[in-house]
């Protein structure tokens, strides 16, 4: 395998996203209190990661078209990779992750699977549907909490985190959907902007980080989370999401709704760091 290849695979996992899962799970397994085991702790946060690599993989397999006109960068795109190479590295890469979470206990093999499973599915089907999509890449992203939890046998302590990012990431979800929206009427995709127009999209979003909002202090003034989580969310959480809520209405090109993207994904490790403090 060539460098070029190499910085290609890496690419097409976006490493960004690699990261985060890696980090959400490690930050899971911390809030429950024990690190114990911790071999079993580092192959739960490698597994994830390589399966959200999958994800982006398999992702970029289906969406060539889509990404054509929305991602002109990207690496099957771009001819870095071939769809073959992408299709190899993908099931290889699932097959990598699924496998170590038979490491960690069969619950966490469970886990791996299910959430393999669906998304697949999402990156042949589901992505393409009105909110089922959306859905379905937020609860995966809140399963990397649970994912956490399972694997020192402390699910209960990961549960509050994981609603927190069930929301976040509908949001975004939705955002993503108005940004990409001129490559999915392309690619026949039925995402809710499309189907239901962008007001009635932006509008949606809206909703879902208001409801955020409300729900985010909830931890603090129940007493499960420390004054310092309730200091970072009022510092790097709230103002973001009146920002980017504010920015969408304001300017819906996707040039905006793509910065506003990225600017929720860097929020989140706000969000991770909140909750390790918490």
């Amino acid at each position: 395998m060539n460098d070029k290849i190499l910085a290609a695979i890496i690419e097409i996992s976006r490493p960004v996203n690699v990261l985060i899962t890696f980090l959400s799970i490690f930050v899971a397994v911390v809030i429950t209190g024990t690190l114990h085991p911790l071999l079993k702790v580092l192959l739960a946060c490698i597994s994830g990661g390589i399966i959200t690599a999958a994800s982006n993989t398999i992702n970029d397999y289906f969406d060539l078209d889509i990404d054509r006109v929305n991602r002109p960068k990207r690496p099957l795109v771009t001819g870095k990779l071939t769809l073959r190479q992408a299709w190899f590295i993908a099931w290889s890469e699932f097959g990598l992750g699924i496998g170590l979470s038979l490491f960690i206990n069969i619950t966490a093999f469970l886990i791996a699977l299910v959430v393999s499973g669906i998304i697949i599915l999402y990156s042949f089907q589901l992505k393409r549907l009105p909110l089922i999509g959306n859905f379905s890449v937020s609860f995966i992203t809140a399963m990397a909490f649970v994912y956490g939890g399972v694997t020192v046998n402390r699910i209960k302590e990961t549960l509050i985190p994981a609603i927190l990012a069930f929301f976040f990431h509908f949001g975004r979800e939705i955002i993503k959907d108005l940004q990409d929206r001129e490559g999915d009427a392309r690619g026949s995709a039925r995402t809710f902007p499309l189907v239901f127009g962008e007001i009635a999209a932006m509008g949606l979003t809206t909703s879902i980080f208001l409801i955020l909002a409300v729900i985010l202090p909830l931890p603090f003034l129940y007493g499960w989370y420390h004054m310092a989580y309730l200091a970072v969310i009022i510092i790097g959480v709230y103002p973001v999401l009146f920002y980017v809520t504010l920015s969408m209405w304001k300017n819906r090109s996707a040039k905006n709704l793509g910065v506003l993207s990225n600017i929720l994904k860097a929020d989140m490790l706000v969000g991770l760091l909140a909750i390790y403090l918490g």
